[in-house]
């Protein structure tokens, strides 16, 4: 047990590092965990050897695992049915061509090109399709761009984008089984009820039992979660559709949506962005760094030259289009994801998959800081965020009221 605290110790040691550096760099605090952990990785791995940090234990990987859920959730919950109902056309556009374009690009690219064998090559393109939500949710967190109809729809955008990754990588290389049957019809009927469901448990217990909103939604996402894990998809799949239903209900109490954002960011997600990091094998990027170029400029490439027309479709102004295709750029989750699983099928080698993991981590990194020194739509960021005296009082007054076994939000009459 000595062990676990240890190497937590650290993780949140190198996460508060983190912190600091991005206050100072001005950098994402999501980004900057990234880097970090790709430098503590490649130390640890030199001096310690491969999986000194223990990014590979099974606690840690389920908190990582966590981070990704909740942080997707909570992306969904941001999105308002009104904002995706006027934006629907703009969201399966965009969404659609940020998917297409690097999956036929880049999976051209590493069969012709490359000289990778034919399944190789398409799981090249599935990974490299992919968008980050939880980078581009991170990101507009610390810019406010969240609650704004222009962050919505880049939002929307990415999960149609890797919405397509998840269906391609079914349909090319995972079995469709009565499982997968299984799973479908329980998410379509969760999708149903849950709303009544939540409404209901609110009333009854809400603002009398501590916490209850946020352990029905943690129940609810793992157990969808493992029922996709069962069936041969996702975790993290269902969370970003119940965060969609939910939003009515999420909206009602900003107290509640803010405090289960602290204890994601808090707790979670360094050890998410971080474990991200150290995977990177820079052995492997060293040996073979034209290969990561090319596969890394193929991807970027791809998502830029089909999005940017199409994105200037519904944003006029130049910093707004290419903010939006840089964020669209991005890839991490669902990037690693078909990166490992592929390599766990034996369809890429151990290099293939490192050289793959290296280039959507650092498509995380490289299009998000272009897109926040060059291009950030300043004039789109809301102009009344909660100045710093105003966030610490209604801090103090959520504290207050949880040490006094309520939970904070709308009082009762």
């Amino acid at each position: 047990m000595e062990q676990a605290f240890a190497i937590a110790a650290l993780w949140l040691g190198l996460a508060v590092l983190a912190t600091s550096l991005s206050n100072h760099l001005r950098v994402s605090v999501a980004l900057m965990e990234i880097c970090v952990g790709v430098v503590a990785g490649a130390v640890a791995e030199r001096f310690w050897g491969a999986d000194s940090l223990g990014n590979n234990l099974p606690w840690l990987r389920f908190l990582a695992s966590t981070a990704a859920v909740v942080l997707t959730f909570l992306a969904g919950a941001e999105l308002e049915p009104s904002v995706l109902r006027t934006k629907w056309k703009e969201v399966l556009i965009v969404g659609f061509i940020g998917f297409l374009a690097p999956f036929l690009g880049c999976s051209a690219l590493a069969y012709y090109v490359l000289g990778w064998t034919g399944r190789a090559s398409l799981l090249a393109g599935v990974a490299l399709s992919t968008t980050s939500m939880a980078v581009v949710y991170a990101v507009m967190l610390e810019t406010g761009l969240n609650v704004t109809d222009y962050g919505k729809g880049i939002l929307g955008a990415c999960f149609v984008n890797d919405l397509g990754t998840v269906v391609a990588l079914g349909l090319l290389f995972a079995p469709f089984t009565y499982r997968t049957v299984i799973f479908l019809v329980v998410l379509c009927l969760s999708l149903v009820f849950l709303p009544v469901i939540t409404r209901r448990l609110i009333g009854l217990y809400a603002y009398r039992t501590a916490a209850v909103r946020t352990k029905w939604v943690l129940a609810v996402l793992f157990a969808l979660g493992a029922l996709a894990i069962w069936s041969g998809s996702e975790a993290v799949l269902p969370a970003y559709l119940i965060g969609m239903v939910l939003a009515g209900v999420a909206g009602e109490d900003h107290h509640w949506v803010r405090r289960l954002r602290t204890l994601t960011i808090g707790l979670l997600t360094p050890f998410y962005f971080i474990r991200a990091g150290a995977l990177v094998s820079l052995p492997a990027l060293i040996t073979a760094p034209l290969v990561g170029l090319l596969l890394f400029g193929g991807k970027v490439a791809t998502k830029i030259f089909g999005l940017y027309p199409v994105i200037g479709v519904f944003q006029k102004e130049k910093n707004a289009r290419w903010y939006y295709t840089l964020l669209m750029s991005t890839g991490l989750t669902f990037g690693t994801i078909s990166a490992l699983y592929g390599f766990t099928n034996g369809i890429v080698d151990r290099e293939q998959y490192s050289l793959l993991v290296a280039v959507v981590i650092g498509s995380a990194v490289i299009p998000t800081l272009i897109a926040n020194f060059v291009f950030l739509p300043k004039h789109l960021i809301p102009c009344t965020p909660i100045a710093d005296d105003e966030l610490a009082q209604l801090e103090k007054e959520s504290w207050d009221e949880t040490a006094n076994g309520e939970e904070p939000g709308i009082q009762e009459e």
